[in-house]
């Protein structure tokens, strides 16, 4: 049976920044358990999807809108310790940062222009920035020029998003331009007991 959350309503329906961040202050202490009570598996299907790219341990990764570390704690235990933490609330970043699995803890909105140097990282994942009222789909092409050529991308676009907003022809966009290469699109499962589903997006930057 369909559950919804109201927490989860607030910040799906915040109608500006302002909204977004009240409603992650309140939520930041209880994320955790009502997500995971909830069955949110995004983070570990989106983690298991980028690692089908990269092989490597040691590899640089940025958890881009990581909320509060699930996702990171997801790419720990699957091996991966060169992690990064990146989020537009400053208490969702200080519960990641209580998970112990980053290197660095970056607060930035991704509707912006990052301050992060091009190439710097050998793959980004995002879980849940790409939905209803948070991260627009232009925010992929700042994703890209961070990443190194060659290097891979994941991420989800929650499904009431991906048509409302568009984030389907931006993907295109970047793709006919050369930006990026499609290695998988499939919809999954996003929060079960919610049953919401997501895109789950993996993409080759050019080299």
């Amino acid at each position: 049976m369909k559950t919804e959350h109201e927490c989860i309503r607030r910040v799906l329906g915040a109608q500006n920044s302002e909204e977004l961040l009240a409603g992650y202050k309140d939520w930041a202490g209880g994320y955790d358990n009502d997500l995971i009570e909830l069955g949110y598996v995004a983070p570990m299907l989106t983690a298991q999807a980028l690692i089908r790219e990269v092989d490597n341990a040691s590899a640089r990764i940025l958890d881009a809108g990581c909320g509060t570390g699930l996702v990171g704690q997801c790419l720990a235990e699957l091996g991966f310790r060169e992690l990064d933490a990146l989020d537009y609330s400053r208490e969702m970043l200080n519960e990641a940062r209580n998970k112990g699995v980053y290197k660095s803890h970056i607060c930035a909105d991704m509707n912006q222009a990052l301050d992060i140097p091009a190439n710097t990282y050998d793959a980004v994942i995002c879980v849940g920035a790409f939905t209803l009222g948070h991260v627009r789909p232009e925010a992929m092409t700042e994703l890209v020029r961070i990443t190194r050529p060659g290097g891979a991308i994941s991420f989800t676009v929650r499904d009431e998003a991906f048509q409302a907003h568009d984030y389907r022809s931006h993907m295109l966009k970047m793709e006919v331009d050369g930006a990026w290469e499609l290695k998988e699109l499939r919809r999954e499962d996003y929060i079960i007991k919610e049953e919401s589903s997501c895109r789950l997006c993996t993409y080759r930057v050019a080299a």
